[in-house]
Formats: structure tokens, sequence, C-alpha cells
């Protein structure tokens, strides 16, 4: 049993996906101040460990090792059990899957709370029904799990996310991006698929607009995205920065926070820039605003809502891709320059 002086009572199993992770922190937060250490323990993925430093609430990571869909049953025992001498009382189960909540049942954790989903009848100690009508958002059904059973839906907190400046100065030097100037950050990828993703040409256009001003664009994202960020670089773009895939996620949240604005497709660095406070325009193509928008008061889902969307499908189902191809860069400037406090001098291309 961990014995030192403020421990976590409290262990959250986290989402593996960066998007959800940032609207987990209302009710990391939230458990926090109820837990008499002020904060509690996550059990992630080891790569999404630098963002947990910048998550007010949460205090050390537990690296779970297992990649999406593995269940390794020996293994999430032998977890479970090293898990046990850290003597939690509590665990807060947000992925719905069976093997998410295997490591705190054979940790004995005694309090295992989640909602209801595939096969965890015995597993959870406290399970929750979860009326998705009446509670549609995201961020909303991960912090009512703070609440006791039963309790009125409400509206969570929007999630927010700290990084120390020092820290984001120390990452621009790291890259090389000389001055002080604000930059546009672009998000052009998605994982989920091109349904998603908001074409490049749109993308380059905007960049064109910023570059025309000799203001900066940085293109963030992973590894997989470096290639469509060439090709908003080859369409004459090429003074924008290829960052995909050069930073680590601590990085990139620290670069991100120095942003002046963010243009991203709906993914979750659009969440990491909303929860940052800066200035975003989320894109929204095949998914929802409804379940998963941007939390701040200086975000907007842009939306051109056809009758065939939200379809949820990673490939246009009808081949056009035509809520985001008419989603137009005029519409998406006009709405950063809204979201800065004004019009910035930025023209989109005829």
């Amino acid at each position: 049993m961990d014995t030192r002086p403020g421990a976590s009572q409290t262990l959250v199993v986290a989402p593996s996906w960066v998007g959800d992770l940032v609207m987990s922190q209302p009710l990391i937060e939230a458990l926090a101040s109820q837990d008499p250490s002020g904060h509690v323990d996550l059990l992630a993925p080891a790569w999404t460990a630098g963002l947990f430093a910048r998550l007010p609430g949460a205090g050390r990571c537990l690296s779970s090792p297992f990649a999406h869909g593995e269940l390794q049953l020996a293994a999430r025992r032998r977890l479970g059990h090293d898990i046990a001498r850290q003597g939690y009382h509590q665990a807060f189960v947000l992925p719905n899957s069976f093997k998410s909540a295997l490591i705190p049942w054979f940790a004995g954790i005694p309090r295992r709370v989640g909602y209801r989903g595939e096969f965890r009848y015995g597993l959870l100690s406290e399970t929750r029904h979860l009326d998705k009508a009446g509670v549609p958002r995201m961020v909303d059904r991960y912090y009512a799990l703070a609440l006791p059973a039963g309790a009125a839906p409400v509206h969570a907190p929007d999630p927010r996310l700290a990084v120390d400046r020092s820290s984001a100065q120390i990452a621009r030097l790291a890259f090389n991006l000389g001055g002080l100037e604000a930059p546009l950050v672009l998000c052009p990828g998605a994982e989920f698929g091109p349904a998603k993703r908001w074409p490049v040409r749109h993308f380059a256009q905007v960049a064109r607009a910023m570059l025309a001003l000799e203001r900066p664009v940085w293109i963030l994202g992973g590894a997989k995205d470096q290639a469509v960020a060439e090709e908003i670089r080859a369409h004459d773009a090429f003074h924008a920065v290829n960052l995909c895939g050069r930073t680590s996620l601590a990085e990139a949240v620290d670069l991100m926070s120095l942003a002046s604005g963010v243009v991203s497709n709906d993914s979750g660095l659009m969440h990491v820039a909303a929860a940052l406070g800066v200035p975003t325009v989320a894109l929204f193509g095949s998914s929802s605003a409804r379940f998963t928008p941007p939390l701040s008061p200086r975000a907007r889902a842009l939306s051109l809502e056809l009758p065939c969307s939200p379809c949820f499908k990673r490939i246009c189902p009808l081949g056009h891709l035509d809520c985001l191809e008419k989603l137009l860069p005029a519409q998406v400037i006009a709405t950063l320059e809204a979201l800065q406090g004004g019009h910035a001098g930025i023209a989109a291309d005829s």
C-alpha cells in the first residue's frame, strides 16, 4: 500500500484518445477536489503522459502498456496486482470496454464506477445507466460520474489545460521557431478518416492569407500527418513550418499555447486548442459538434449541416465530401477574425 503523505485514493482509467482525455479533465478536477490528496492518478497509455502535467487535477500517470484491442489477460492481472499495492479506495472507468474494467477489478479496488458496457457485470461495483439522448455531450457524460448516482444531468465546466509559459518558450527555441510573434496553427489531421479532413487546398488558402501578412504559420500533428502538411506547403504556402511528427504530445500542447489562432479538423488537437483558450475554428464534416464540440468561449464549430451529414462515416458514402468541400476558407477566416476580436486584415483568395 502507498502510505506516502498525499497519496491519491482515486484512480481514473483514462481514455486512450487525446480528445477524450481532454474532455475528461472536468471530471478529473472534480474528483481531485473530493480526494484528500487534492489530485487523482490516471491509468493511461504512456504516450499520453506528457499531457498529464498540463491537466489540472491529475497526479501520477500509471502506464497502461496494452495496444488497442489487446486482451492479454495474464498481463492485465499482473498489472492489477501491482496497482493493488497503491491502496486506491475507488476507481472510475471511463472507456466502456470489458478490458478497461479488468485492471481495477484485479487490483481489488473496493469502489469501481463506470457506465454499463460490454460484459462488465461484476467487474464494476457501481454501474451507471447512461441516457445518451438526455446527455449527448461526452464531457457531460464523464463529469456525471463524479456526481451521486441518479443525480440530474448538469453541464460540465469547460475542459482546461495549464501550460507554463517558460515551457512553451523552451519548445519554441528547441524547434528554432524564432521570433515572438504568435503563429496561426493548422491541424489538418484526423485519425478517424478522410471524411473528417478539410481539403488541403482550403488549409493552404488560409495559410497563404496569413503568410502574405508576414505572420508565422505552424502545422501540427502526428507522424501520419507529415504528408498532408507537405501538400499544404506545396500549394504556395512553403513558408509554413511543418512540425507534424517532430514534436512530442507535450511539446505540441506547449507550442499551441503560443498561437494567435488555430484552424483544426475535428480531432484531439482541436480539443487541446479549445482547452488552452486559444481562438479555435473547428471544422466538422462527417462528425457532429453536438457530441464532441470544442469547449471554450473562444472556439467555434463550423458545419454546413447538409442533409447528408453527420453521417459518421470514415469515407464519404456519396463520393463528393460536400460537407467539407463547400465549407470555404473565406468563412473560416471570417470566423477566426471574429474570435480574435476583430478584423486582422486577412483576405482569402478569390
